[in-house]
Order: structure tokens, then sequence, then C-alpha cells
């Protein structure tokens, strides 16, 4: 039986959550690590995007996985808050790069679905999800931390990458985000 290490990232700018699995082929996952990597508002923005992409570098060192997943930056009302997220994703598609690991992309309605089984599940049942998954007596915390490692536990069983889903066609979310990549590249 084969497994795979799958450093799964949920990016905040402030709460930055990380999860390191063991996935077999059998869809059997543990866990290996959970963290929330924390950054102060009144930091430099520098310094937090420093200090998170520091510790996720560390956690590659320490960790080796052989892929990172990652919460595809979703569109949100709060503009500041999407601005952390797409900062953070950007150090860890600069890291898998650097690193030359496989990154694959789920969308939260994937994610939810996948460990849930319903894309609208809230943040208290994906928590829940998560300790019944790994077999764990608590409930990782922050919820950062609980989001991470489901998204890692979707990368384990869905796979998938920033173009496809499960079915080999992508979700609606996905088609919009690959319009918006492609109108970006023509302006």
């Amino acid at each position: 039986m084969s497994t795979t290490r799958i450093l799964g990232v949920d990016p905040g700018l402030t709460r930055c959550g990380v999860g390191v699995i063991d996935a077999a082929n059998t869809r059997k996952v543990a866990l290996v690590h959970v963290e929330t990597i924390r950054s102060g508002a009144d930091e430099e923005l520098s310094s937090r995007i420093l200090t998170i992409g520091a510790r996720i570098e560390e956690l590659i060192k320490q960790h080796k996985p052989q892929a990172l997943a990652l919460e595809r930056v979703f569109a949100q009302a709060n503009l500041r808050s999407v601005m952390g997220v797409a900062q953070i994703s950007g150090v860890v598609l600069f890291l898998a790069a650097k690193y030359k690991l496989p990154l694959r992309m789920h969308t939260p309605s994937e994610v939810k679905a996948a460990v849930t089984g319903s894309g609208r599940a809230q943040k208290a049942q994906i928590g829940s999800a998560v300790a019944r998954i790994l077999g764990l007596d608590e409930i990782p915390q922050p919820a950062d931390s609980a989001d991470a490692l489901a998204i890692a536990i979707t990368s384990a069983w869905r796979g998938g990458s920033a173009s496809s889903s499960t079915s080999g066609q992508p979700t609606a979310a996905q088609s919009a985000w690959a319009a918006a990549e492609r109108a970006s590249k023509r302006k």
C-alpha cells in the first residue's frame, strides 16, 4: 500500500491554516501535522508575507510532502480579505514551483462536498467531518487548521488541478476562474 504526503493550505494573511496528511491509495488518511500560522494586522505587509511564507517553507523541508493542495482564491465581498488570501496563495504557488511539487487547487464548495457530502456545509460541519475522517478526539482549532486538513483530504480523494474536477469537466467556479485568467492575459 503506497502513501502520498500532502500539505494542505487554507490561505490567509492573518491566519493561514496548514495541514499535512499521509494518504493511502485506499482512501485512508492520517494526520501528520496541523497548525495555524498567524501574522499581526499591525505588522508591515511584507513582514506578514515573509512570516507565513517562511513557515510554510519550513514545513515543506520538515515534512517533505509529495504534493501541495491549496484552496482556490474565491471572490468575496471583503476586498481586503480576498487580497490577503491571494497574496498568500501566490507564496504557495512560488513554493510549489521552487520545490517542484505538484499543486492541486480546490474551490471551497469542492472541499466541503468532499469531506461532508454537501457543498454548502458550515464551518462546524467541516471540522467535525475532518475529526471523524482522521480519527481525532477533538476538532482541530481554529477552523483554519481544520480547513487546511479538509483541503489536503480533498486533494487525496479527488486529485484535481487548477482546471479540472473529478469528472474531468471544470466546475462553474473553475470555468469562471479560467475565463478571468484568459481575459487578464489579453490585456
